[in-house]
């Protein structure tokens, strides 16, 4: 992953809570956070990719010890400053190599964070660092998006998310690699901005191989977070596997 003056600085931090507003819709947070908190048990969670903690905090509301790793200093300052935020453990470093103290019944990575990790060799990593994390019958949990290649027309690899009169945004996906970018062209005061930040898709069974290799089990996978189930149609997931007792 890159450092905190990379992709997740500050200018990006500044208004990641403004230009993510869906994902703090209170339904969405409310369910997940449902979710989390039944797997956590009596136990604690740990988020991997904690950021400005928008469910790190309504987790810790409800009672459940949270720890966060993130390498992005200028998002942790914003979590931080939240009320509780202080309250959170932090750990500064790349969420699949990073070490915190203990072990947990929970470590969750959400809204598409997977995908900042942007090679195989990183993601395998990071689940092996999720099950080193998990106490035995503790679960890892990952949300996102399925790739949207599959309904692309023979051919396509671009992807437009985003126009307006100032503002383009659109997807790049290399087929070879399953390297992804989301780019953006704004125009601000006349002048043109661009900025282009890359992910790596990953497919659903491939993250089931992950999970294998890291010693962890299917347990589920629905389409959202009110477990819809998950079908040929779903263009995302939330799948959760867990550790073996022996």
């Amino acid at each position: 992953m890159t450092d905190d003056d990379g992709y997740f600085g500050e200018r990006v931090a500044v208004d990641y809570d403004t230009s993510s507003a869906e994902m703090f819709e209170p339904a969405l947070v409310d369910a997940t956070v449902d979710v989390l908190a039944e797997l956590a048990g009596a136990g604690r969670a740990l988020e991997l990719g904690i950021g400005t903690g928008r469910i790190a905090l309504p987790l810790a509301r409800r009672g459940v010890p949270v720890h966060g790793i993130d390498l992005s200093r200028a998002m942790l300052a914003r979590l931080r400053a939240k009320p509780g935020g202080d309250a959170i453990g932090v750990t500064v470093g790349d969420f699949s190599t990073a070490k915190a103290e203990g072990t947990y019944s929970v470590v969750y990575l959400l809204f598409n964070t997977i995908m900042n990790l942007t090679t195989q060799d990183e993601q395998v990593a990071c689940f092996r660092n999720a099950a080193a994390h998990l106490a035995p019958g503790g679960c890892f949990v990952v949300e996102v998006m399925v790739p949207e290649l599959r309904k692309l027309p023979a051919g396509q690899t671009v992807v437009p998310f985003h126009t307006s009169a100032t503002r383009w945004a659109f997807d790049i996906y290399d087929v070879a690699t399953q390297a992804t970018s989301s780019n953006y062209v704004e125009v601000v005061d006349g002048r043109g901005e661009y900025r282009s930040i890359p992910f790596r898709y990953v497919w659903p069974s491939e993250l089931d191989l992950m999970a294998r290799l890291a010693g962890l089990r299917p347990r589920e996978r629905w389409e959202g977070w009110t477990r819809e189930p998950f079908t040929s149609d779903s263009d995302r997931h939330v799948s959760i596997w867990e550790k073996p007792v022996a």
